[in-house]
């Protein structure tokens, strides 16, 4: 899938076959109030587990937004994929908090920087790469350093495909019950210092963690729990 043509076309059919499982699908959002408390808040930071990504594209509702992707091979279908699906990309690693310096991690941070001050929104995955459910400590660096809010987000299907892989993807299939799940907004002082940083991290984990169970348990039609 090295092939420049390959990687287009292949990321073409998953957009628009993304779009499909969304128009047929039926949508439910939580708190309903969600799209009113982020607009007094735009430009925003919204913030997923990788694996739960695939349809937030179309949670933006139209918002100017730009998504973090890996320059890893496997991420330019995703980023062929993603500006199908009009939103913007920048390249390079999340890792921002343990090697800042690799994989682009310095130049994506500035460019994450750069696109906010222009008015765009940001979305990227809150994971420490490779490590499922751990929110790294980029995220919160880059509220703190922008001075905007984080929005955790999740967006869990009824009929999906879960796949044994690190990040415990989800595969959404067409005619679903969608739940889309907000947590509470979280705004990271410009001057907090180290203890802080972790708290506002672990408070993230906590509630992207929260709002997952709370996405699958309506997209499953019960209160039951159900981690990903």
């Amino acid at each position: 899938m090295h092939s420049p043509i390959v990687q287009k076309g292949i990321g073409l059919v998953a957009a628009e076959y993304l779009r499909l499982v969304w128009k047929t699908s039926k949508v439910v959002i939580e708190p309903a109030d969600i799209y009113e408390q982020m607009n007094s808040q735009l430009p925003i930071i919204l913030a997923m587990w990788h694996g739960q990504h695939f349809l937030v594209p179309f949670v933006r509702k139209g918002q100017p937004a730009k998504v973090l992707i890996s320059r890893h091979h496997d991420g330019e279908i995703n980023a062929i994929a993603a500006e199908r699906l009009g939103v913007g990309t920048i390249r390079g690693s999340g890792d921002m908090g343990r090697r800042f310096d690799r994989k682009g991690g310095v130049g994506a941070f500035k460019a994450m920087l750069t696109a906010i001050e222009d008015g765009w929104s940001m979305a990227l995955t809150a994971d420490v790469p490779k490590i499922s459910r751990i929110a790294g400590a980029g995220i919160i660096k880059l509220a703190q350093y922008s001075g905007r809010t984080i929005c955790p987000v999740a967006v869990a299907s009824s009929r999906r495909i879960e796949l044994r892989n690190w990040d415990r993807s989800a595969v959404n299939l067409p005619f679903s019950r969608i739940g889309v799940v907000a947590g509470e907004l979280i705004r990271v002082p410009h001057k907090a210092d180290e203890n802080e940083l972790e708290a506002y991290r672990l408070t993230l984990q906590a509630a992207l963690n929260s709002a997952t169970e709370r996405a699958y348990a309506i997209a499953d039609g019960h209160r039951g729990d159900h981690r990903g």
